[in-house]
């Protein structure tokens, strides 16, 4: 009889340990992973080096797990990350991480941002793109980078109707090297090429809004022009100079032409980080006001 319950006890728990697991599986499982759309078809004479292998941190990153960063970026792509439906406003935003145009600092500056952004019911397109430094190329900030970028903020109006965005509703969020191709792309647009052969080079690549982040960029011409779209600035002052000069400079351009832009220099916070806990310091704050702000521009009604 004991040996009877004994076995009816192990049976039980085995029983109750192979349910567990299988729970705690099912979310793995269910997980999917984030569409991702090459911006140039293959052999586009735009594309070199497309067959090498890029460069990840860490370097054996399983499935599902944070990548930190990119380098040796050739063959440029949108990572795809839908708010649930339930919640989703209709607003898209390329997120441009940065990295000093050497590497994509992809988990503070896109995965995280792309997280924090659905829950807000944005679509988020991580944007990959060529770099600058890379070594053995010739890629520039204002070629290739600015190219990739123009013609991720295309794509993402182009497949609209499939991602459940407003094709007037396409911002971009650039993160210090990234800051510098979402202002170029806020000061360096057209409204399509109406005459292309390739439809999604048919699309307008200004965005409708821009936002940039402890930007850090300096091209020949800051000038922006009076149909620039709206901005957001922010950067930290004291502790991070260079970028903060910076930011206020791109600011007074946009405010001399009748821009509407938003100026958030706090007096300190360093750089990088994306919206990383700063220990109460103001600056951790800014993606709050970044939020209201697109509140304020009607980005987060649901359309």
């Amino acid at each position: 009889m004991q040996q009877r319950k004994l076995v009816s006890f192990v049976s039980s728990a085995a029983l109750m340990l192979m349910l567990t697991s299988t729970l705690q599986a099912v979310p793995q499982a269910q997980e999917a992973k984030p569409q991702v759309v090459f911006l140039w078809t293959p052999g586009s004479p735009t594309l070199q080096g497309a067959n090498e292998k890029e460069r990840i941190q860490p370097a054996s990153a399983l499935p599902g797990q944070r990548i930190n960063s990119i380098r040796n970026v050739h063959n440029p792509s949108i990572e795809v990350h839908l708010p649930p439906a339930d919640i989703a406003t209709g607003a898209a935003i390329l997120v441009a991480p940065g990295g000093g145009h050497e590497q994509l600092v992809w988990g503070s500056e896109g995965t995280d941002i792309a997280k924090w952004l659905n829950g807000i019911g944005v679509a988020a397109f991580i944007l990959k793109y060529r770099l600058a430094q890379t070594p053995g190329y010739h890629y520039t900030v204002e070629g290739e980078a600015l190219q990739d970028t123009q013609r991720a903020v295309r794509i993402v109006r182009s497949r609209a109707k499939e991602w459940s965005v407003n094709p007037e509703r396409v911002g971009i969020l650039g993160f210090s090297a990234g800051g510098a191709l979402a202002a170029l792309a806020d000061i360096r647009f057209d409204r399509g090429k109406k005459n292309a052969a390739d439809p999604i080079e048919q699309q307008s690549c200004r965005p409708d809004f821009v936002g940039l982040v402890y930007a850090g960029w300096k091209p020949i011409d800051i000038t922006a022009p009076k149909d620039a779209a709206p901005a957001f600035l922010t950067s930290a002052g004291s502790d991070d100079t260079f970028h903060a000069k910076e930011t206020v400079e791109f600011f007074n351009s946009l405010f001399a032409v009748g821009v509407p832009a938003d100026l958030h220099i706090y007096a300190h916070g360093g750089h990088g980080g994306g919206i990383g806990n700063r220990s109460g310091i103001p600056f951790g704050t800014w993606h709050i006001r970044f939020q209201e702000w697109l509140t304020d521009l009607g980005m987060l009604k649901k359309s």
